[in-house]
């Protein structure tokens, strides 16, 4: 059982939340718990939520944009870096042009996303591939390149074939920090999706949510869907945990 003293930050934050809103006085600053419960308390109704939709069809639209831009960055990075992981020419090959883009921030691709894919479902889908796709493909190459050399040898002494030690050697003693990888990924991609909803032609989502309310001055519902993006990312995260927990607990035996 957790300690009780993981929820000791979050009480005195909500507590100087409120002490603060209390003194400030002005709801456009910062808005008091009383204004913004009501809305996480009926995430079903639009009542609140300025005819936008309600917090489950905000939140429903921007979980299905990050799910295909998170499925796509795996398809190909996964493959990718198995390859540059076990191929040095390849790796050379690939490395210099990754280490240009890899550090370009996910919305400097904004412009470029809206002149090839115009407004639209995949000019968003394209953002959070980007922001995804390098910590999958990092990762992967990392765990390809951390198996143990004396497993491949072993494997290859008894002819193994290179599609043998590449399915029962190469792929479970990464997998780890594949998985550490996709865990990054997500959670990157899950932050992309607001930037990314901000873009013209979008009328539904967390981020679309968070503009909107900005254009009316409802700070209230602006730290709703904060709250909403948090709870979300914290959920996946957990199951995440939960799945590295479950299939891979015999890593802490190696160390």
């Amino acid at each position: 059982m957790r300690s009780p003293r993981i929820l000791l930050l979050p009480v005195l934050l909500i507590v100087g939340w409120e002490v603060a809103a209390y003194f400030i006085d002005n709801p456009f600053v910062l808005p008091s718990l009383s204004t913004v419960i009501p809305i996480l308390l009926h995430p079903f109704s639009t009542e609140y939520t300025l005819g936008t939709g309600s917090l489950v069809e905000n939140a429903a639209a921007s979980l299905f944009r990050v799910a295909s831009g998170f499925l796509l960055a795996a398809i190909i990075a996964i493959p990718l870096g198995i390859g540059m992981g076990r191929s040095s020419f390849l790796h050379d090959f690939l490395d210099s042009t990754i280490e240009l883009l890899r550090p370009i921030p996910p919305l400097a691709w904004v412009p470029l996303a809206l002149a090839w894919f115009k407004i639209g479902f995949v000019s968003i889908v394209f953002i959070i591939f980007i922001g995804a796709f390098f910590p999958i493909l990092l990762n992967t190459i990392d765990g390809v390149k951390s198996v143990k050399k004396t497993w491949v040898e072993v494997a290859e002494t008894l002819g193994a074939r290179e599609t043998d030690v590449l399915t029962k050697v190469i792929l479970p003693g990464s997998a780890p920090t594949v998985w550490t990888g996709l865990r990054v990924g997500f959670g990157i991609a899950w932050m992309c999706v607001v930037a990314a909803e901000w873009m013209p032609g979008i009328s539904l989502g967390l981020g679309y949510l968070i503009l909107y309310a900005y254009n009316f001055g409802q700070t209230n519902l602006i730290i709703a869907g904060m709250v909403v993006i948090g709870v979300i990312g914290i959920l996946i995260d957990q199951v995440f945990r939960a799945g590295e927990r479950r299939w891979f607990s015999w890593r802490s035996l190696e160390r």
